[in-house]
Parts: structure tokens; C-alpha cells; sequence
């Protein structure tokens, strides 16, 4: 698949994160430091600087702060990096648990999902948030393998901590950009489901480019699918859902299993951010497509 320097990194913004985001300003969240460590009060100075850039587990027990490194050309982003506090039992999972349940996106070799997962259909889920969603629907369905991307830290951590508490071994943790995962290390009909809840509708005009949902990311994702897997999606935008729906049923190889927006299954937990938008009037839209035999 040719590369067009538009294309987004494919990050959803996490569920249940945005409290605090000023959609309509389309502020980006930055607060924090990539170490984890709180910015200093007045924001500037070369030991702020160096903090933002200082590997948190230079040791290589936990996730790397930037796994595909000069391997792969940039693009323009779809997410802003969320760089809060992790907090001591987040990084106490990272380092206990990263090794044995979580994976760096380094586009360099690729993945066996029969072998990571035992042998379980796997769904690529893009942007969890703190995983608290995750974890629900890992425990609802045992035999279906999550494969969980995000580059928040923090909710890294917090997934891995839930699933060794619930005991959740079909729970797979990817730090990195997923369309390098998608096109280098997932093979073709690999996917049994993709699943993109909440992603940062950017509202403005001008960064409408940087949404991930784009004919270009669909058109990777499809060729990831096996026959008969779900594409998931859901957004509190109004707009948002009104182009998701137009990409994803302009896909010649997805066919959408309701006329229009799907009624909210009862597979896809509620989550505080979602609880919170309907307390104040947002409308959720949920779209369900499958992907058409090959």
C-alpha cells in the first residue's frame, strides 16, 4: 500500500480520559513529563526538557518511549501524547509484567498472534484509556484475545494491574503507533475485529486531517481482517460519527450490519467519560460494519 504523507499514526484518544479536554478549543493534553514526572511550575528550563525526553525504564523492563525510532517515516498525528503521572503500582506492573504481557511497536519483525494468544481469534483494539473497558470485556469474553494498543503510559500500566488481578490471560498490551503495527508486524487476515471507542474527533477544520478514521487507515485495516470480523467504532461527535460513517460504508470490502448507526451492544462496557457526556446530553453513536468475504 503506497504511503500518503497525510495519513494519521492510528491512536484513538482513550475512553473515559477527556473530562478535562476542551473539545471545541481543540486543547491538546501535554501535561506531564514522558518520565512520568510532574512538570515544574513554570513549564521551561533545560531540566524540564531533559525529563520530557528521559526514558522511564531505560532498563528495558517496560515499554519504550519511542519503539519504532528512526525505522519508520513520520506522519501527521491523530492523537496528542497524554504524558501524566504514572503512579508507583502502574510502573511496579510495567516492570513485573511488560516482559511477559506487553509488546513495543518497532516495525521490525512480526507478530504471531496464534502464539501470543494461544491460539485465540484476536481483536485489535486502538486507544483504551486506562483499560478499566478492557479489562470488562476481557473477562466477558475469555476465548476472544484483545490486543490493546495505546502510548499512554499510565493506562499501560493500570490494564496490565487489572488483568493480573482478574487473571485476564487473553490481554495483550501494544505500546506504539498502530499503523505501524497494522502494516508491518500484523500479517493479512490476521484480525478477527477491530474495535476504535472515543477517538479525538480533532474538531477544528483545520485538523480534521489528523482524525484517524481516513479512507487511507480503513483501507490498511480491512486488508488485516479475516472474513466475517467486526469493525467497532464510537464517538459523543456528532460530526465525527456523521464522517465515520461515510468512510467506513464507502469501504467496498465492509458491509455495515445496520441501515444507518447501530443501536449500543451490550458488549461495549459504559465508561465514566461516556456516563458523564450523556449526563449532559451528548449522543453516543455506535457503527458496526463486517468485513465481506474474501
Amino acid at each position: 500500500m503506497s504511503e500518503n504523507p497525510t495519513t494519521p499514526e492510528a491512536h484513538a484518544r482513550p475512553a473515559g480520559a477527556r473530562e478535562t479536554d476542551d473539545r471545541a478549543a481543540g486543547t491538546a493534553r501535554t501535561a506531564g513529563s514522558a518520565s512520568g514526572a510532574p512538570r515544574s511550575a513554570s513549564g521551561s528550563g533545560a531540566g524540564v526538557a531533559a525529563r520530557r525526553t528521559e526514558p522511564m525504564f531505560p532498563d528495558g523492563t517496560g515499554p519504550a518511549a519511542d519503539p519504532a525510532g528512526s525505522h519508520h517515516e513520520r506522519r501527521i498525528r491523530s492523537f496528542q501524547p497524554r504524558r501524566s503521572r504514572v503512579s508507583p503500582g502502574q510502573a511496579d506492573a510495567l516492570r513485573r509484567l511488560w516482559s511477559t504481557w506487553g509488546r513495543d511497536i518497532d516495525g521490525l519483525s512480526r507478530i504471531d498472534l496464534d502464539a501470543l494468544f494461544g491460539g485465540l481469534p484476536v481483536v485489535l483494539e486502538i486507544g483504551f484509556g486506562m483499560g478499566e473497558a478492557t479489562a470488562q470485556m476481557a473477562a466477558a469474553d475469555p476465548d476472544t484475545g484483545i490486543l490493546a494498543c495505546d502510548v499512554h503510559t499510565p493506562g499501560q500500566g493500570n490494564l496490565l494491574a487489572l488483568a493480573e488481578r482478574n487473571d485476564l490471560s487473553n490481554i495483550r498490551v501494544a505500546n506504539g503507533d498502530a499503523i505501524i503495527l497494522l502494516r508491518e508486524m500484523l500479517a493479512p487476515a490476521s484480525l478477527a475485529g477491530l474495535r476504535v471507542y472515543f477517538p479525538d474527533p480533532w474538531p477544528k477544520k483545520r485538523h480534521h486531517k489528523r482524525r484517524l478514521i481516513q479512507p487511507e487507515f480503513i483501507s490498511l485495516v480491512t486488508t488485516r481482517l479475516a472474513p466475517g470480523a467486526l469493525v467497532h467504532c464510537a464517538t459523543d461527535w456528532e460530526p465525527y460519527a456523521e464522517q465515520m460513517l461515510e468512510v467506513l460504508s464507502a469501504e467496498p470490502t465492509l458491509e455495515n450490519l445496520y441501515p444507518s448507526y447501530a443501536p449500543r451492544p451490550d458488549f461495549r462496557p459504559l465508561t465514566k467519560f461516556e456516563g458523564q457526556g450523556l449526563d449532559k446530553g451528548h449522543v453516543v453513536h455506535d457503527l458496526l460494519f463486517r468485513r465481506r468475504a474474501l
